[in-house]
Parts: structure tokens; sequence; C-alpha cells
């Protein structure tokens, strides 16, 4: 019988186990998958974009949360609506020495964090919630409609040498905040189902350090009479110690047993051991911003979740920072539609189909505002963008309509992956140069 624990442990570490025996190793999974092969062809290649390379922790929602309503980039129009909660005072703020205005929630960044911060104004064109799925697929400018998460995963699994390419979800609220791969959907898993899989005192961290150790043994004679010294001498660089393993196994466990719930805070813990196990290049998490908030008098909710909206980001940072991984993750969010910012909008905002605000945080990125808003109909909608600048204008070259394939032009781009390629996944836009790095 297929229990829920062997769901996911299949899930993680692929048929076999064979991702538990390259964490216990060291060694690369294609390479345990069929060790004689991978001799005969030479050692692994590098990837070419090794350099950019970086994991993703994706912040989703189908919720439609009003990010949209705080940030630089909307407070140079008087006319714009924000919320008059004293925790949401506009404040001034400096990013790559230049300054703008948000909420004081987004002052609590660290400067050299907001420095790799960019604000990007796009348009989604769908004020529905479950067209959610059809964002993530850039509104059919992905090739064979996959997912800008999954088309990340893909290329970026050979660099990063993760124990799958799938991408996982640990935030998924509803159905439509679920990811695909290939078409396929692809299971959701809580933290708190994460924590229980791997902790449990038969759980598969508990058995790293024989698990190695058999696994080595197993390819001993291959490793003896099969390889040769050049071979050797990369199979010995990548093999982890039984000191190493220890360590490993103590650090994940510690991790791991912090996790109390399905926050967000909790999502953050998972998806950061899921990086340090180097599960997967991309993960889904979900940081409430303030939802679906038709009915919110005064912006109570949206004020509130946007205060911990942003300390959970900024626990993000500081707990990639602690672990070493600044330079090795980025965070970025995109969701299904932002909300109405007009005049009007004091005890509840609306669906706004031309206005979404997505936030990418890494090295790669130059930090600063990409696009604007302006007047569109009775609201504000996000106005075209200037390819080469990045900046909003009438006379920006990528229509809003084609904002949102931009974006994702220019994460591909952001974690390495060739101009060409990049034109073969997403059919329209172009890479914002001035937003990387």
């Amino acid at each position: 019988m297929i229990t829920r624990r062997n769901a996911i442990l299949s899930t993680l570490f692929g048929s076999g186990l064979v991702g538990l025996r390259a964490l216990a190793t060291g060694l690369p999974a294609s390479f345990l998958l069929n060790p004689r092969r991978a001799l005969a062809d030479g050692t692994l290649p590098a990837c070419a974009s090794m350099d950019k390379a970086q994991f993703i922790i994706m912040n989703t929602s189908g919720q439609g949360d009003p990010i949209n309503a705080s940030v630089p980039g909307t407070y140079d129009d008087p006319n714009i609506v924000h919320s008059s909660d004293p925790a949401m005072t506009p404040a001034s703020l400096t990013i790559q020495g230049r300054a703008y205005t948000a909420a004081t929630p987004w002052t609590t960044i660290p400067q050299n964090v907001l420095d790799r911060t960019c604000f990007w104004h796009l348009m989604t064109n769908t004020p529905v919630h479950p067209k959610e799925p059809e964002v993530l697929k850039l509104m059919g400018a992905a090739y064979a409609g996959e997912m800008l998460p999954s088309m990340l995963a893909k290329q970026l699994a050979p660099c990063l040498g993760t124990l799958q390419s799938q991408p996982i979800s640990l935030g998924a609220t509803t159905p439509a905040e679920g990811l695909t791969y290939n078409g396929a959907a692809l299971p959701i898993i809580p933290a708190l189902a994460l924590k229980s899989t791997l902790t449990s005192p038969a759980g598969p961290l508990t058995n790293l350090q024989p698990l190695r150790d058999q696994t080595l043994n197993q390819l001993y004679d291959l490793y003896k009479n099969g390889a040769t010294s050049t071979q050797r001498a990369y199979i010995d660089s990548l093999v982890t110690s039984q000191k190493q393993v220890r360590g490993i196994n103590q650090d994940l466990l510690n991790a791991l047993t912090s996790i109390k719930d399905n926050t967000a805070a909790s999502q953050v813990l998972a998806a950061i051991t899921l990086v340090q196990m180097k599960v997967t290049p991309a993960i889904a998490i979900h940081i409430p911003f303030g939802g679906d908030n038709h009915r919110d008098v005064g912006l109570a909710t949206e004020s509130t979740q946007t205060v911990s909206g942003v300390a959970t980001i900024v626990a993000l940072m500081q707990q990639l920072a602690a672990a070493g991984l600044s330079d090795a993750v980025t965070f970025m969010s995109l969701n299904v539609f932002g909300r109405t910012i007009g005049p009007g909008n004091t005890d509840g905002r609306q669906h706004n189909e031309n206005h979404q605000v997505s936030i990418t945080i890494g090295k790669p990125f130059k930090g600063g505002v990409i696009g604007g808003v302006a007047p569109v109909g009775k609201d504000y909608g996000a106005v075209a963008i200037d390819s080469k600048t990045g900046q909003g204008s009438a006379s920006g070259d990528i229509a809003p309509i084609l904002a949102l394939s931009s974006f994702g032009q220019t994460m591909l781009a952001a974690v390495g992956v060739d101009l060409m390629v990049i034109g073969s996944q997403i059919t329209t836009g172009k890479v914002i140069s001035s937003a990387l790095v």
C-alpha cells in the first residue's frame, strides 16, 4: 500500500530514493543512477551558466494580494489610495542610491537586501482567481504551457545538481495555486508533512551515515577497476565524509524540528531546508499580503498582513544569510492579479487585471523599480516599460500586455539561461537588461 509518507519520500527523492543516496554521499543522482555510463562518458560536464545559477523561492497567491498598494512607484500620484494605518505611513527608502517612497514596512528591509530588490509593475490581464495557473504560464506566452517556476527548474537542475528538476509547492492554499510540470499536476507538500516524514525516528535522515557507507561500498569495485585516475579524483572531490554527513543530518533535523505549523514562517524554514538538501531548484510558498480584501474595513487586514508579509521576507533573507545562501537563492513573487488603488478604495479593494506588483530579490538583480502606473479607466494600471532602462513610460517598447512575459524572460536571463533558449521557451516579450547586474 502506498502511504502518504512513501508518496512524499518518492516525490522528494525519486524512485528507489536515489536522491537520498545522493544526499548521503555527495555524488550526483545522475551518476548514481548509472555510474558505468557516467564513467564511460567521462566526468560530468559543468553547467555553462554555473556562475549565475540560483535556487528559486517563489511566493505566489491566487488571492490577488494588494502588494501593489504599498510599494515604491505608487506614491507619486496623490490620487492613489494607501492605507491610513500608522504602521503603513509613507516613508523614504533608498535603492541603489535612488530615493523612493513606500509604506513603512518596506523600509525594514536591510539596505544590502534593498539594493538587490526589484519592484515590478506588471499587467496580468485577468481579474479571475482561478486563472492563477494561466498567469504562471505567462498567459499563453510559455512554450507548451509550462509554468515559469517549472521552466526555471528545468534549466537550473543540471547546473545546481539537484535531486529532481520538478519544483515543489509547500504553500498552495487552493488547487489554483498548485504547480504543474510538463503539463502534469505536482503534489503539494505542506511544511508539517515534510517535517513528520523526515524527522520521525524511522525517518530517512536518521540513516544517512549507514546509507552513505552502503552506497560507497557498492560502488567500490567500479571505482577501483572502472575509473581513470582523473575520474577517481573527481569522485573523491564530491564524496561527503562521515563527519560531514553527521553535520548535515543534525543541521537538517534542527531546522525541521522547529517547524510547528504550516504558516508562511514554517514554509520559509522548510524551503531553506529543501535548498540545503538540494532537492529541487524551485520551491513555491504562500506569504499572505492582504488576500481577497473586498470588505476590509479601513484596510485593516491589508495593513496587518503587509507588515507581517514584509517581516517574513526579512526573516527569509536573515535565515539565508545565516545559512551562507544569500548569493545562492533568489526570491520572487507572482500573483494572479493586483488590487484597485484608485479613489474610493478605503474599506476594501477590487480585482485589478491591469496592475500587479512582483518582487525579485537576489544576487542577479540590480535593485530598483521596473515600470510604473498611470490612470486606466476609473483606476490605475501598469504602463509600458522601456526595455533598456526599465522605466515606465507611455513610449516604452514593452506594452503593458507584454510586461508579464518580459518578466519571465528576465527571470530566465537572471539565472544564466541563454537568450536563444529563452526565446524558444517564452514567445513574447523582451529581457529587461537594466534589472540585471
